[in-house]
């Protein structure tokens, strides 16, 4: 089966290329790097040519506002024109778990923008939405940091690692497209401010961490179920622990 992995340059998507030919398929890398550009649209027709699955896993080069947004609606625009010359059988979207609860993000108001283009498409689809990935807690520290204090709500943490999620990811879309939304998270479901006053301690980081109700992601202030899935939910085994003892020192 080939499968076109937009954005299979990057941290999950060269994970989820990796992950798809363990499986013994035929997965296609592309990114502007390799010469295809979904805003363009250069490159896209040929990569896609033959494909039986795109799995869009693709990301703005902005998190503004207007800019995050245009890139999603030009860029899955794009791809599901060229996905339905090309006879694609299913069009797997990235998105992020808490999405549709949280308005006030730019960022995630531009995904659900996405998914409502995949979901009119008319192409059989999954859309994968995901917990935040282990990889991502120092940026995510950093963005609620106010001088020696990181600022965070307490409120349900599931985080991920990315090579779990990428293993999930491979298997859905060589599966049946649902024609709905799959969530996937992490092992362990903690309050956030717990999780990161245990991470940064695993680090020697002398930051102390704040119990703020008002801490905002991003932008976005949290209710306790926002950023963890609603109901079922497919779950990675890999617990931050681990990860971080394997890993060793996660990055700063």
């Amino acid at each position: 089966m080939k499968i076109v992995v937009i954005g299979g340059t990057g941290l999950l998507g060269s994970k989820v290329v990796t992950a798809l030919g363990e499986l013994g398929h035929d997965a296609v890398a592309a990114a502007p790097s390799t010469g295809v550009d979904t805003i363009t649209g250069a490159g896209v027709a040929d990569a896609l040519a033959g494909a039986d699955v795109v799995a869009d896993l693709s990301n703005s080069p902005s998190w503004e506002d207007d800019a995050v947004l245009e890139f999603f609606r030009t860029s899955t625009t794009n791809l599901l024109a060229a996905a339905g010359q090309a006879g694609v059988r299913h069009y797997l979207a990235m998105s992020i778990v808490g999405a549709d609860r949280l308005p006030d993000s730019g960022y995630l108001r531009a995904k659900v923008a996405q998914e409502q283009l995949v979901e009119a498409g008319g192409l059989p689809y999954t859309i994968v939405r995901a917990t935040q990935f282990f990889e991502f807690v120092p940026a995510i520290a950093d963005s609620a940091t106010e001088g020696d204090a990181v600022h965070m709500a307490p409120v349900g943490f599931q985080p991920i690692a990315a090579a779990d999620l990428a293993d999930k990811v491979a298997r859905i879309a060589v599966a049946a497209p649902v024609n709905g939304v799959v969530e996937i998270a992490g092992p362990d479901r903690v309050p956030m401010d717990e999780f990161f006053r245990n991470a940064l301690a695993r680090r020697d980081d002398a930051r102390r961490v704040v119990t703020d109700v008002h801490a905002r992601y991003f932008g976005t202030e949290l209710a306790d179920g926002s950023l963890v899935p609603a109901g079922e939910a497919v779950l990675g085994t890999t617990r931050f622990a681990e990860w971080t003892g394997a890993a060793g020192a996660y990055p700063v």
